[in-house]
């Protein structure tokens, strides 16, 4: 019975395709990173730079400098990061790695040459071989398929490095500037509060006010500055975590605006949100990829399971006193113990597994813009409310407040409790239009790909197996 799955036509067939696909192997230009490129301009109208060498990192770097000169935008945050962030250009690398495994698959496997001397008696016999790994060969163009599909899932995964990076960075400052805007006004309400305690220590000096009320005045500057130092930390937690993100190595040239961006006239109404998540989302275009390259590594395997080492070898024997002996011979291992079935069940075990994963991402996606959508909208209707509503309703009281005050109709212990519950609002106000912008950058984010991490799974180790045996 014949156990090897490959008849002479087919050897003579997989020869020529691996001669051909050896002799067009060879490195791009660009690394395959210009896809990268193109997706960050197209979806993010940004530009994205892999520092492969000292030109390249110095015109990153000038154009950093250029950005940080000025008060920081959102989106010149996001260039700086996308030019800047070392965690990014790391990543970049497994492009190349990617690249190198690619190329690999598409050459010819090396030959062997071995030589031997042996005397016995006064003669001497020298022998020598070369010898070429067919299963590597017969499997060339199925590895290289295989790879050139890895290659494509890891630029895929790269583009979705790429656009969480610019949505984290986003987000980090959007809370960066509300948080120095909060920390602004929590300053302001203290210094009220410390007016109010003030005049009450003295009033309660002359015995005009109540150790009771004194005390009260007191305990709302005491609230009022731990309110102060909370916020201080927070903004400073936030420019930090803003600072990692662009890869700085320090605060000092970060200079960001003083307030938010107003809230928009209106959000656009997407019905079609979860539809549009499906055709966009690369992280289901990673799985699915993914699950069609375990399938063609599920075809390997099941071809290559009896085989682990077959080679090919040309034989050239002679002594001094007999002519040379000129022959071939092909070694494999006989599947006596291992029929190759662990691999198969692995493989199978792996595509099963890519499939499941496909099919969890695309509920988690379909969940997760729903929720993003429904997030943005109810965000936006908040912030709003509060804008039109609350705040000018708290201003205009504070109008009537001062008019009063004026005509010695209330005293200045109630004109300082209505500008605290002024700057309270202003607080929420501006809470709430933070708010909307981290879910705006969220909802950005769902449509394109999830914000967790993405596994690339090893589809290589048992085409590598079948080729070179254990």
């Amino acid at each position: 019975m014949n156990t090897y799955p490959f008849t002479p036509r087919t050897l003579v067939f997989a020869v020529l395709s691996a001669a051909l696909l050896g002799g067009c192997a060879s490195f791009s230009e660009d690394g395959g990173f210009d896809a990268i490129q193109s997706a960050a301009q197209s979806r993010l109208q940004k530009d994205v730079a892999w520092s492969r060498d000292e030109a390249r990192r110095s015109a990153s770097q000038a154009r950093v400098d250029a950005l940080l000169a000025q008060p920081l935008s959102a989106d010149d945050a996001v260039q700086i990061a996308l030019l800047n962030n070392p965690g990014l250009q790391a990543a970049f690398n497994t492009l190349g790695i990617a690249e190198a495994d690619r190329v690999a698959a598409q050459r010819l496997p090396n030959p062997g040459f071995s030589i031997g001397r042996m005397t016995q008696g006064t003669g001497v016999e020298w022998e020598r071989s070369l010898h070429l790994n067919l299963a590597a060969l017969l499997t060339m163009p199925m590895r290289a398929d295989i790879e050139q599909r890895l290659f494509e899932q890891t630029r895929r995964a790269l583009v979705l490095d790429v656009l969480r990076l610019a949505a984290e960075t986003r987000k980090a400052w959007v809370v960066a500037v509300a948080a120095g805007q909060t920390a602004t006004y929590q300053r302001q309400a203290m210094d009220a509060a410390e007016a109010g305690a003030e005049l009450a220590r003295r009033m309660a000096q002359v015995g005009n006010w109540s150790k009771l009320k004194q005390a009260r005045e007191q305990s709302f500057y005491a609230d009022a500055a731990l309110a102060v130092a909370r916020a201080e930390q927070a903004k400073l937690a936030a420019r930090e975590r803003l600072v990692r993100l662009m890869g700085l190595p320090d605060s000092g040239k970060l200079q960001l605006p003083e307030r938010l961006p107003d809230l928009p006239t209106s959000v656009p109404m997407l019905p079609d949100v979860e539809q549009r998540a499906m055709d966009s989302r690369i992280d289901l275009q990673v799985v699915k990829q993914q699950a069609e390259t375990l399938a063609r590594n599920l075809d390997l395997t099941r071809s290559t399971r009896l085989i682990n080492v077959l080679e090919l070898g040309i034989v050239n024997n002679g002594s001094n006193e007999e002519p040379q002996k000129r022959g071939y011979e092909i070694s494999f291992e006989l599947p006596i113990f291992d029929f190759g079935e662990s691999r198969v069940v692995a493989a199978e075990s792996r595509y099963r597994q890519a499939l499941e994963r496909a099919r969890e991402t695309a509920v988690n996606a379909r969940s997760e813009v729903r929720e993003a959508y429904a997030m943005q909208q109810n965000q936006y209707a908040i912030a709003r409310h509060l804008r039109d509503e609350v705040v000018p309703l708290k201003q205009r009281i504070s109008e009537e407040n001062v008019l009063r005050y004026n005509g010695m109709l209330i005293g200045v212990f109630e004109l300082l409790a209505d500008a605290r519950s002024q700057i309270a609002s202003v607080n929420a106000a501006i809470e709430a239009q933070r708010d909307f912008w981290l879910a705006d950058a969220d909802l950005a984010m769902a449509l394109v790909g999830t914000p967790g991490k993405m596994a690339i799974a090893n589809v290589s180790s048992a085409p590598a197996a079948a080729g070179g045996g254990h």
